[in-house]
Formats: structure tokens, C-alpha cells, sequence
């Protein structure tokens, strides 16, 4: 890195403070890092609730998160009058534009699929080849989910504090459960890995921990991908995996995700971004979630030492081109 002025490049000592002290704390965090055992990675289309209510719109993404590559297509399940006080369920909607109902409460309500519609997304997810999956956020929506045993469930930022919930998960399912961690201190990451290490029978190992910021959508200075590899040194050896759930724009920010550690990777997913709904801007259309599995299955394959100092490919290369070999000859003289 370099400032630039018009007869060149600055001395590192003519950065600014703030920069040289962000170049050094990056170096020494380098020197401390665990190594990734690197894995194949997976992408989790998170449909939530962009299918604006409607069956065959879910039905619909789900298709479309197969053929873009995405492992999984997961939904969200709530039970708004046990989840919201009497208060948030009368209050309007914070963004009017975005609502589907005069309340809150009724917006919330028009957004939910039933247990045998989730049921029979289970069931077209079986057909396709994709994987299933919803994140609940009560007991009652834990425990309907749990019924249709998937492969996987998944707790949100904003319920990963809520141990009835996560008991029912823990103690009533055999499946794993990936949580993330955004708006979450590092005390309560702690508690969380805690609560699953005192699981019963092999209850920790079905457990995968997502670095996220919870942010709709996240400016760049706000991923902080730092946290993720401190999550990873911390935690991987606690956990079964490590996930990165971003709100960012593009997808340049899920690649270096995977690179620090994070076998799971999930994204926001719609038809068209300009549907009416809050989460719709902060996720990726049909062609950019194609885009970002195809680079990280390429990134995945790269993450390998070379098999021998001059691999086949560069033999003929370094014939040809490489001084004193092409030469070797006249070099000898």
C-alpha cells in the first residue's frame, strides 16, 4: 500500500496515522493465524422471505438457487404473536413501503408459509437435488421445523441469545444447526458454543458458527472479515465448521471469506432486487449467486501447495523461456 502524490509514491512514513497503525495490527494478526484445513464450499441461498408470501415464488427460487449451484435454499419460519410484544405486533410497519399489512404484526403474518407448505418445499427441494432448510425464531417454529426433519436449521443473529429455542434444537433434533453472530458481543459467542458443548451425545459437532453484521445493506468498512478469522482461530476446533453470512453488495468479499476460513458461505437471494420487501437490496439475483458459486468451487480447487517444485504445466514453459535453461548453453561460456 501507497499513498500517491503527483511525483510519486509517499514513504510509508508519510501515511497517515490511522493507516500505518491498520497495516501493522493486520500484520501481526497474519502471524498469528491457525492454519485452514481448506474444505469444498457451500453456499446457502437464503430465500427467508423474499417470496413475498406467495408458494410458488418460494418454489420458484428454490429452482433457481439449484441451477445457480447453491447447496441449499432456506426459508424463514416465525410465530409473530409468540415472537413480537402486543406493542410491536400493533405498531405499523418502520417502513411503510415495504409492508404487507396495516401492523406490523400483519405484515409478519402475511410473509408466513404453513408447516405443510414449508413441508412441500421440503419435498420439491428432495426432487431437484437441493438441499433444505429454514431459520426459526421460537420455540414454536423450532419445534414445527424440527417435524420435517432437514438437513439443517438455522438460527439468526438475532435469536442466537434464545436458549429455550436452542435447547429444543439441541436436546429434539439430530441434525446440525448453523448459527450467526452478528449484533453479538464476544461473551455471548462464548455462551453459545458453551450451550452446544454441554449437549448431550455429539451435540457440538453439529454445530457451525457464521461471522455476519447484521446491516441491510453492509458498507464494505462494516464486513470486517478480521472477526471472521479470529472466529475461525478461536472456534474451529470447538465447532464442525465455520460460515460467513454477508449483507454486502457483489461478491468479491465471499471469496476472501473463504480463503479466511469459511467453508459456508450465505447470501441473501431474490428473482429481482427491485421487489417490494426489506431484505430484497442486500441480496444476490440468479446470476450473481451463479457467479459466486462458480468462483468459490475455483477458489476451493486452488487452495493446494504445489504437488512438486516445477509442475508439469511449467516444464515446457521453463524450457523455453526461463534464463539459463533455454540457454543453458551459452550461459555455460
Amino acid at each position: 500500500l501507497s499513498s500517491h502524490s503527483p511525483t510519486g509514491p509517499l514513504p510509508f512514513r508519510a501515511l497517515s496515522f490511522g493507516i500505518r497503525r491498520s497495516l501493522l495490527t493486520h500484520t501481526h494478526r497474519d502471524l498469528t493465524m491457525t492454519r485452514i484445513d481448506f474444505k469444498q464450499p457451500h453456499v446457502m441461498a437464503e430465500i427467508g422471505c423474499n417470496h413475498m408470501g406467495e408458494f410458488e415464488t418460494a418454489k420458484e427460487l428454490l429452482t433457481l438457487a439449484k441451477e445457480a449451484g447453491a447447496s441449499v435454499g432456506k426459508f424463514q419460519k416465525r410465530c409473530p404473536k409468540e415472537l413480537l410484544t402486543p406493542e410491536q405486533y400493533a405498531a405499523p410497519h418502520p417502513n411503510p413501503r415495504n409492508a404487507y399489512g396495516d401492523t406490523y404484526g400483519a405484515h409478519r403474518e402475511y410473509l408466513e408459509l404453513t408447516v405443510d407448505q414449508h413441508r412441500e418445499l421440503k419435498k420439491h427441494c428432495e426432487e431437484i437435488g437441493l438441499g433444505y432448510s429454514c431459520s426459526v425464531w421460537d420455540v414454536t417454529s423450532a419445534k414445527e421445523i424440527v417435524s420435517l426433519n432437514p438437513i439443517l436449521i438455522k438460527v439468526g443473529s438475532p435469536s442466537n441469545q434464545h436458549w429455550e429455542m436452542q435447547k429444543v434444537l439441541r436436546d429434539e433434533y439430530g441434525g446440525d444447526i448453523h448459527i450467526s453472530t452478528g449484533m453479538t458481543t464476544k461473551e455471548e459467542v462464548e455462551k453459545i458454543v458453551t450451550f452446544w458443548e454441554e449437549g448431550a451425545g455429539d451435540a457440538k459437532n453439529r454445530l457451525v458458527l457464521y461471522n455476519c453484521t447484521s446491516g441491510y445493506p453492509v458498507p464494505f468498512e462494516d464486513v470486517c472479515l478480521l472477526e471472521l478469522r479470529e472466529l475461525y482461530d478461536k472456534y474451529h476446533a470447538r465447532v464442525k465448521a465455520i460460515g460467513f453470512s454477508g449483507h454486502h453488495l457483489g461478491i468479491a468479499v465471499d471469496v476472501a471469506a473463504y480463503a479466511m476460513g469459511a467453508q459456508w458461505n450465505e447470501r441473501h437471494f431474490t428473482k429481482d432486487r427491485t421487489w417490494k420487501g426489506t431484505d430484497h437490496a442486500a441480496s444476490l439475483e440468479p446470476a450473481g449467486l451463479t457467479k459466486l458459486c462458480r468462483d468459490l468451487q475455483a477458489t476451493w480447487k486452488c487452495m493446494t501447495p504445489k504437488a512438486s517444485e516445477i509442475l508439469p504445466i511449467e516444464k515446457e514453459q521453463r524450457a523455453k523461456l526461463k534464463w539459463g535453461c533455454y540457454n543453458a548453453a551459452e550461459v555455460k561460456k
